[in-house]
Formats: C-alpha cells, sequence, structure tokens
C-alpha cells in the first residue's frame, strides 16, 4: 500500500518499449499490494502538465509474457498512487486487410480467449458484478480518437479486440476464425486489464497500433516477432505523441460511468 510520503499520480499509462523514457522529473516509487509486486517500479513525472505514473506492463527487462504479467498489483498499485484514469498502448494484429500495419484503433468491445490468468479482485466473500457490457471509458476512448485525428493519424473508432492467452501467436484456423465472428484486432494483454480497471472505478482507454496481419489473413510464413518489433519501432514515436496529446487533453474531473460502478455494492475488500 502507499504511504502519505510517496508522490501520487492523476493519469497512468500501462505500455511497452519506448515508453520507459516520456516523463519528466522523474521519481520511481516501489508499491506493495496484496496482490504481491507490480511488474516493476511505478516511475512517476510530469508528461504535459498533468501528474502521470508509467508502469512497464511486462517489467523493464520484459520478463514477464502475456500470461504472467500481475495485471492485479498492477492496477492496484496505480489507484493507490491517486489514479484514476489509464490509458493503454499495445501492439496488436490486425484481423482484417482494411486494418494494416501502421493503423492505430481504439476499439471499443473486448473478447476474452484467455484461459489461465486470474480476473477479478473479489475472490472472496458475496459476489461482484461489475458492468462490463461496454469495456472501455466512454470519455477516453473520444479523447483518444479526437487527439489521433488532429495529429493526422486518422484512427479506427470502434472495432472489437480479441485477447489471447499467448504467448503463441495465433493458429491460421484460430485467427480466420477471430475473423469470421467479425472481430478486428487480436492481442494478449488487453484482459484482464480492463476488467481490473472496471473492479477498480477507473477509466480504460485502449490504443492498439497494428503491427501486423495476423496468420489468417494472409499468405506465407504468418506472424513473426521480428515484424511485429520492426512495425512498432516505426510507429512509437508518433504513438507516444498521441498518449501525451490524450494525457493533456483528458478532463480532470471525470464525468463518465465509470467512478460509480460499485456504488451501492458491499465489497470483500478496502480499496486503496
Amino acid at each position: 500500500m502507499s504511504t502519505n510520503s510517496q508522490p501520487t499520480a492523476e493519469i497512468a499509462v500501462i505500455g511497452g518499449s519506448g515508453f520507459y523514457s516520456f516523463l519528466d522529473d522523474v521519481e520511481e516509487v516501489r508499491v506493495d499490494t496484496p496482490f504481491g509486486p507490480p511488474s516493476d517500479a511505478v516511475a512517476i513525472g510530469e508528461l504535459a502538465g498533468r501528474r502521470v505514473a508509467f508502469v512497464p506492463r511486462h517489467g523493464r527487462d520484459h520478463r514477464f509474457p502475456p500470461h504472467k504479467i500481475p495485471y492485479r498489483a498492477n492496477l492496484w498499485a496505480l489507484r493507490s498512487l491517486g489514479v484514476r484514469q489509464v490509458l493503454a498502448p499495445s501492439a496488436v494484429g490486425s484481423l482484417t486487410p482494411d486494418l494494416g500495419p501502421g493503423t492505430l484503433a481504439v476499439p471499443d468491445q473486448l473478447v476474452d480467449r484467455t484461459t489461465g490468468r486470474p480476473q477479478t479482485y473479489y475472490d472472496d466473500g458475496a459476489a461482484i458484478h461489475v458492468s462490463f457490457s461496454d469495456p472501455y471509458c466512454p470519455v477516453g476512448r473520444r479523447t483518444a480518437v479526437d487527439a489521433a485525428n488532429a495529429a493526422g493519424w486518422a484512427p479506427v473508432d470502434g472495432g472489437t479486440l480479441v485477447v489471447i492467452e499467448g504467448p503463441r501467436f495465433s493458429t491460421r484456423a484460430e485467427s480466420r476464425w477471430f475473423a469470421g465472428q467479425g472481430w478486428t484486432l487480436v492481442g494478449m494483454t488487453g484482459h484482464p486489464e480492463a476488467v481490473l480497471a472496471r473492479e477498480l472505478a477507473l477509466c480504460y482507454t485502449p490504443l492498439c497500433l497494428v503491427t501486423d496481419l495476423d496468420a489468417g489473413i494472409e499468405e506465407g510464413e504468418g506472424v513473426t516477432m521480428d515484424e511485429v518489433l520492426r512495425v512498432f519501432g516505426e510507429n512509437i514515436g508518433r504513438l507516444r505523441g498521441v498518449v501525451a496529446d490524450v494525457v493533456k487533453a483528458l478532463p480532470a474531473e471525470r464525468d463518465c460511468p465509470c467512478p460509480a460502478v460499485l456504488d451501492g455494492m458491499d465489497l470483500p475488500l478496502e480499496l486503496p
């Protein structure tokens, strides 16, 4: 748990490579949580005039594969430091040729195809059923879309992100099945991040950078890690710029359904 001597932040970015040094006047904070330590120390600093926290999703040395990321500790640590709005940039595959590498998408729906990840804080006591019909903050989504448009990126507004267990990529049959359902993006880290944020009454907004066409969409050898890293590296500067613009534009006072999602519920644990 945090202490009064620790710095605080209002907004958080959970990201990976390319985001480790985008804050000014950084102070690193180590936070203990009931769910173990987060992926790494939380960096807190200034960005676009706002107090922002950053957690490297996979750890600074990339030691956590997607299915081993301490998602519960990450979100709990951020809330304990004062964070109430979370931006989540990530690399994803495309399930349609219309969304080629370099596309920025802000999905509005999520499908969970993971299998072994803890995905709730409420394992004990009375059942807590949070609303998750619309998994992302509507104000955060609109802010992200507007910021990307203003930056000239022409983002895809909407779509469905299917989250797979990983760490392997999809087979061609799986990819074609996902596409046949009308889902548009595939990734490995967007769940349970989104639902855990909802269980903590946080605003959560995804920013999905398409790095590849998934295995069933194109012929050839399928997705490779080299391709993912190359495309991500080519676009990380633009993505960082959009994230900074979103941070600057997010409202100081939340006017969305997210803060009230737990109202009236008898929670089995005290939130930080």
